[in-house]
């Protein structure tokens, strides 16, 4: 399945597009406002996607770091923490193992997508919130070709491709 997705600046460009492609059999969904919103036509929100990814990366990376922390510090024997006595040594390297845990979920969780961002999904979440239109062709290569020749004519502001592996 191909995508193709222009976005159009105002809702009289978007609804002639849409009928223009109407005109040669083409199926398309209008995204904007007044009409599907981004999440129900399934365009996920990348930051959203992250959280639930760092969160679940959490959940196994803090209790493991707690335990590889506590571990380290009981095989090592080392007094780095003279304050805290010998349990509390073992304690304090979990604790340590434990936050270490929690940094690599950020990193390896997509929390650095979260931070700086990515994918394509967001610039056209953005351009939604800017009270610009998006019109999404789905179909085969050939079709999505045609609905390119067709929706050139209206100068979008940004017309692209996808192909779904």
């Amino acid at each position: 399945m191909n995508y193709l997705v222009a976005v159009l600046p105002d809702r009289i460009q978007v609804e002639s597009a849409y009928l223009a492609l109407e005109k040669e059999s083409i199926k398309s969904t209008i995204l904007g406002k007044g009409y599907k919103t981004a999440d129900e036509f399934g365009l996920i929100d990348p930051k959203e996607q992250a959280k639930k990814q760092v969160r679940l990366m959490a959940f196994w990376l803090i209790p493991f770091g707690f335990f590889a922390g506590f571990t380290f510090s009981a095989i090592t024997g080392l007094d780095t923490f003279a304050w805290a006595g010998e349990v509390g040594n073992h304690i304090v390297g979990g604790i340590l193992g434990a936050v270490s845990g929690f940094m690599g979920s950020v990193v390896v969780g997509g929390g650095v997508g979260l931070i700086a961002g990515g994918g394509d999904a967001l610039p056209y979440r953005n351009r939604l919130d800017a009270g610009k239109y998006l019109i999404v062709v789905q179909g085969s290569e050939t079709l999505t070709r045609q609905a390119t020749r067709i929706l050139r004519q209206f100068e979008p502001e940004n017309i692209q491709g996808y192909a779904d592996s």
